[in-house]
């Protein structure tokens, strides 16, 4: 029992040690480097991508800390409704002053993969159940594919599927209206070759949107 604990003290120990040799090797290369760093953030994208440990941002872009402001969650789900999710972006769009907002997912996704089937995960079931409804719309296309590339293509879609909710939020029109230069794009991460994917769906500006959605001030 004493030896579990011990392993166990050592693999939460390991990565405190690992913050401190990173955190002293980057001091000593550049002193200046974390005074900076707390002085505060403009970093020009915003990154809504899925949990998934594998999807590793800043290493699968090579970016630094304060480049990327980051949201994730289970499949990437960007649900009009969701107070956590419409806060970063509000926050990153209004207040960072974001250039491009990337919606991305990723191959062998866990979450898609559930949702393709009838086995219960949970209150994730609740979470996921408008992946099964995207599936269902899509479920010609998708099951015309190989088995082998059913859920990738519809993760394909729940990005594209983000990226059309993110385009029709208020607080983006209004930046577009404001004259603000800001993008939203579709990216998928191909885990077998770790490689991203422009799915090529990227909203460039209001006029890229529905007129239905386009929403103008109340007439009173």
């Amino acid at each position: 029992m004493a030896n579990e604990t011990e392993d166990k003290c050592q693999a939460i120990c390991s990565v405190l040690q690992n913050n401190n040799d990173w955190a002293k090797d980057v001091q000593k290369k550049n002193p200046e480097y974390f005074e900076k760093l707390a002085a505060g953030q403009s970093p020009k994208f915003l990154w809504i991508g899925c949990s998934d440990s594998r999807m590793a941002v800043d290493v699968l872009t090579q970016t630094k800390p304060g480049d990327i402001f980051i949201h994730r969650n289970i499949a990437n789900r960007i649900p009009s409704e969701d107070l956590n999710s419409l806060s970063v972006i509000e926050y990153a769009v209004k207040h960072l002053k974001v250039k491009h907002v990337i919606v991305a997912g990723h191959t062998n996704c866990g979450g898609i993969n559930a949702a393709m089937g009838n086995e219960s995960v949970g209150i994730l079931d609740h979470w996921l159940r408008p992946i099964k409804d995207l599936y269902l719309a899509n479920e010609e296309e998708i099951n015309a594919l190989p088995e082998k590339k059913r859920a990738d293509r519809l993760s394909e879609l729940n990005i594209v599927q983000g990226v059309r909710t993110v385009s029709k939020l208020p607080v983006v029109h209004e930046a577009w209206k404001n004259g603000q230069e800001l993008y939203v794009h579709g990216w998928i991460l191909q885990l077998h070759n770790g490689l991203l994917k422009d799915l090529n769906v990227s909203v460039a500006g209001i006029k890229d949107v529905d007129e239905l959605y386009r929403l103008h001030p109340a007439k009173h």
